[in-house]
């Protein structure tokens, strides 16, 4: 972690130095607000993440999800709200504070993505809001790894990243390689969470399946 300088012994200097400079730059407050703003104001997009979800599980009643790098929890809220057996997970306990604060009731872990044991399987796992990139790239096999080990068979890893610009940059091929080496299969990819073709752009959303 020497690479982030004194940003990394600080707030989420053990998720990755990406994410300890990061969090430096970040009022939690207004960033929480941010997202509070765009739904009262019916921003369109304001939910992206879970109408894809919903779009994917269209056939799959009350699926179970994991929101894999939940933050806050926004995503993981929003589908439970919707009727999805939604839980979250994320190694930033400031954040899954947060994410407690505001829905109690639901199951929120404090866990490493490339090591987590949560004892279940799920219908669909969501990484959404550039998880990839703020994890450390040596990690990220078995990020992507302990994702697909959770998955039922048939179940879906969704996954939404800046290819550039945020974090530590993410290839789309060794993703996929990664993926393939877990098990996965590439089954759809949209340069946005509303499904807008992918022609090659910064932001990616994969949609791999797990082969029963």
């Amino acid at each position: 972690m020497s690479d982030a300088g004194g940003a990394a012994s600080g707030a989420g200097g053990h998720v990755s130095p990406a994410w300890a400079r990061w969090r430096a730059t970040v009022d939690l407050t207004e960033y929480e607000a941010r997202f509070v703003r765009l739904e009262a104001a019916g921003a369109e997009g304001a939910h992206g993440e879970a109408d894809l979800v919903e779009h994917l599980c269209r056939d799959r009643r009350r699926a179970a999800v994991l929101d894999a790098g939940c933050g806050t929890g926004r995503l993981a809220i929003e589908l439970a709200r919707r009727g999805f057996d939604a839980e979250g997970v994320d190694l930033d306990p400031d954040l899954l504070a947060l994410a407690r604060a505001k829905a109690p009731d639901l199951a929120w872990h404090e866990r490493d993505l490339a090591s987590m044991r949560l004892g279940r399987s799920y219908d669909v796992v969501v990484m959404a809001g550039n998880v990839l990139p703020f994890c450390r790239p040596d990690d990220r096999g078995a990020v992507v790894a302990t994702c697909a080990g959770h998955l039922r068979p048939g179940g879906l890893l969704v996954a939404g990243f800046s290819l550039h610009g945020v974090g530590e940059p993410v290839a789309l091929d060794d993703y996929d390689a990664r993926c393939a080496e877990a098990g996965l299969r590439l089954v759809s990819r949209w340069a946005t969470w509303q499904r807008a073709p992918y022609a090659g752009g910064g932001y990616a959303v994969s949609v791999h399946d797990r082969a029963g």
